[in-house]
């Protein structure tokens, strides 16, 4: 079993930074896809960003150039930086992992999950 907790969300104000992170325990995920997704009151959960085991990473084109996905494989853990924050941004980040190493879009396609982390932006 993986263990996924997030952190880092909070309030930030519109164009400000946020760097969220997710920190796996239960096993390695070194060699597991990792995704971030987010989910505002009223909507469905959507694809955020997804790294693979070897560091290469796809953001949801919208995002691209203000969030960025990274991973430490050291610390088993991965990152979501987001920048120029809106307050359409508002949401519930979570954390996922995908065992088989494919990066993946769909939330379904993910095996584990963590709790989330409530990012809201004022404007």
């Amino acid at each position: 079993q993986v263990q996924l907790v997030e952190s880092g969300g909070g309030l930030a104000q519109a164009g400000g930074s946020l760097r969220l992170s997710c920190a796996a325990s239960g096993r390695t995920v070194s060699n597991y896809a990792m995704g971030w997704f987010r989910q505002a009151p009223g909507k469905e959960r959507e694809f955020v960003a997804t790294i693979s085991w070897s560091s290469g990473g796809t953001t949801r084109d919208s995002l691209a150039g203000r969030f960025t996905i990274s991973r430490d494989n050291a610390k088993n853990t991965v990152y979501l930086q987001m920048s120029s924050l809106k307050p359409d941004d508002t949401a519930v980040y979570y954390c996922a992992a995908r065992r088989w190493g494919a990066v993946a879009t769909v939330p379904g396609n993910y095996d584990y999950w963590g709790q989330g982390t409530q990012v809201t932006v004022s404007s």
